[in-house]
């Protein structure tokens, strides 16, 4: 019997039902495939604004807490973090975060969970670390949260250190931020995205239909899924619109107020929001995906999920330079700028083979969620086992 087994989680991650699927939602769903898991929606750490978006969300939130802990799979549950507004105001805070320790223990009485184990996938919940009973407490760390658009920096940066400080175990998935996260915690390893592969494999096989929303659309057909927002480089697609007004660049998924400048073009597709479980569809037309961000601190630090899940598709890949993508500068064409963008592409669009996307593929193939997880889970174990000594006597949950 594994150590991990006589033990459950309380994962603290971003929005369970946001449009796009994250880290936080991967790795939590495999967890929960190996110990009892609730999964707890937390606060954002931009303060909410007056948007129809943001109110609706708010409203969910509030009914989410009132329900407390509700069972989704066989051994996981989701539950809600309550939030008063005007939450940069010290007595408020104070509030917010007695209530939300004194009802988390109060549901995890409820769910009769002995042996807990933390984890943090953001940094503004981890006051609640070693506050619940847990025995070992990890963090996850996928941003330099501090450098997101709307956050408090300061605010944000400084909980942001003083959970790396406090975890048992710290992860980073980008090569910066386990230089970063090292330095203030000696138990930090490196754990990079993993990848849905079958998945997004999908995409090239000849028996996936694309969407009839885009059967129209001329080829070439420049592909991106994912928000669009104001990680992304506006400036350099517009470059790239203008410049080849006969290709087709699609977008798929939400858009944000930072896109404006885009809707201009003609031979821009805009598709919004899709479920997950169909990018392999949209991806099926693609004949060059990118990544066009905006080269900048927080992205340096960043290790793009749709990396992979783009190589997994066997498309041509064209993005900026960052750390993370150029581990794969051998699969992956590279562009510093406007011009060079647009010679990798159509670069891309002459030569690509089929070897190549084999190539792409293969690359990927063995890099499934289910691995990644595995790996962090004997981690966290060894820890684990560690920190409570080879006497520890097992308890049922």
């Amino acid at each position: 019997m594994s150590l991990l087994d006589s033990y459950a989680v309380i994962y603290f991650g971003n929005d369970w039902k946001a449009e796009n699927r994250t880290s936080s939602h991967h790795v939590a769903a495999r967890l929960a495939q190996r110990v009892p898991l609730v999964y707890v929606d937390c606060p954002g750490m931009r303060a909410p604004v007056l948007t129809g978006r943001d109110l609706r969300r708010s409203l969910r939130k509030i009914l989410e807490t009132a329900r407390g802990p509700r069972q989704i799979a066989s051994q996981m549950w989701h539950c809600t973090l309550p939030q008063i507004p005007f939450r940069r105001n010290r007595a408020v805070t104070a509030m917010n975060r007695l209530l939300a320790r004194s009802l988390l223990i109060r549901w995890l009485r409820r769910l009769r969970w002995t042996r807990l184990i933390s984890w943090f996938v953001v940094p503004h919940p981890g006051f609640l670390a070693r506050q619940l009973g847990e025995d070992y407490v990890v963090y996850y760390c996928t941003d330099d949260y501090s450098l997101l658009p709307g956050v408090d920096r300061a605010v944000i940066a400084r909980l942001d250190e003083e959970l790396t400080r406090c975890a048992d175990q710290v992860f980073a998935v980008s090569s910066p931020l386990v230089a970063s996260k090292s330095a203030l915690n000696p138990a930090t390893a490196y754990a990079p995205h993993g990848v849905d592969f079958e998945l997004f494999a999908a995409a090239s096989a000849p028996t996936t239909q694309p969407p009839p929303e885009v059967s129209h659309l001329p080829h070439p057909i420049i592909g991106y899924f994912g928000v669009v927002d104001g990680k992304l480089d506006i400036e350099l697609l517009a470059h790239l619109a203008q410049a080849r007004p006969q290709w087709t660049f699609l977008f798929v998924g939400r858009t944000t107020p930072e896109a404006a400048p885009l809707q201009r073009f003609a031979n821009i597709f805009w598709a919004g929001p899709q479920p997950y479980q169909s990018m392999p569809r949209w991806a099926s037309v693609f004949d060059v995906a990118i990544m066009p961000y905006l080269c900048n601190p927080q992205i340096y630090c960043a290790n793009p999920l749709k990396l992979r899940e783009y190589l997994a598709t066997g498309k041509p890949v064209v993005s900026v330079p960052t750390p993370e993508v150029e581990a794969f500068k051998d699969l992956v064409r590279l562009a510093r700028t406007p011009e060079e963008f647009l010679t990798q592409i159509e670069c891309a669009l002459q030569s690509d083979t089929s070897a190549a996307r084999q190539a792409r593929q293969a690359a990927v193939a063995g890099m499934s969620w289910d691995a990644r997880v595995a790996e962090v889970l004997a981690i966290v174990e060894h820890g684990l086992t560690r920190k409570l000594g080879a006497g520890f006597v097992h308890k049922s949950k």
